[in-house]
């Protein structure tokens, strides 16, 4: 997988390397089991994350990686076996030692969004276990997606939270 410069960033999300919806993940139901979502999302995390300079190496040579430190999926139609899919990530924010992202797990072909991930991870220094500041060539990757993400707009569904609303009255 090629390494992306800091120039190359486009000025949309990042799109994922393509992926399929397995037949072991169908469940009861005939569509993907809801934890299979998160894998899908995790996968596209992890691409995105790779161009970043965050895979497999970054962990071995460094001794650091990042967690989730909170998710929120919202399932919007179902999957079924042998789909094609990627995962669209937007950056919509980052400081010294976390990444908030807004993700898309959409049909590969046919376009339409299947579900939504909004995620915050930690940088943590694996030694340790504890989190710790990104290092000058991640943050300075992380500011080169960022400007490239500043103007797209919000996403919709970004900043949600779950709650019953009650009528009053």
């Amino acid at each position: 997988m090629r390494r992306w410069i800091l120039a190359d960033w486009p000025h949309a999300p990042f799109e994922s390397e393509g992926k399929q919806v397995l037949e072991e993940w169908i469940d009861y139901n005939g569509h993907l089991n809801m934890a299979y979502y998160n894998v899908l999302f995790d996968q596209g995390v992890d691409d995105a994350f790779v161009r970043l300079g965050m895979g497999p190496d970054y962990v071995k040579a460094r001794d650091a990686s990042f967690f989730t430190a909170e998710v929120h999926v919202c399932y919007l139609r179902e999957l079924e076996a042998g789909m094609p899919v990627v995962v669209n990530l937007q950056l919509l924010d980052f400081d010294e030692k976390r990444a908030h992202f807004f993700q898309e797990l959409r049909h590969a072909d046919e376009g339409w969004i299947s579900a939504t991930s909004e995620q915050m991870s930690l940088h943590v220094d694996l030694s340790a276990r504890k989190v710790s500041p990104w290092p000058a060539d991640i943050l300075a990757n992380l500011t080169a997606l960022a400007k490239a993400h500043v103007e797209l707009p919000k996403p919709e569904r970004a900043g949600r939270s779950i709650a019953i609303k009650r009528k009053t009255g």
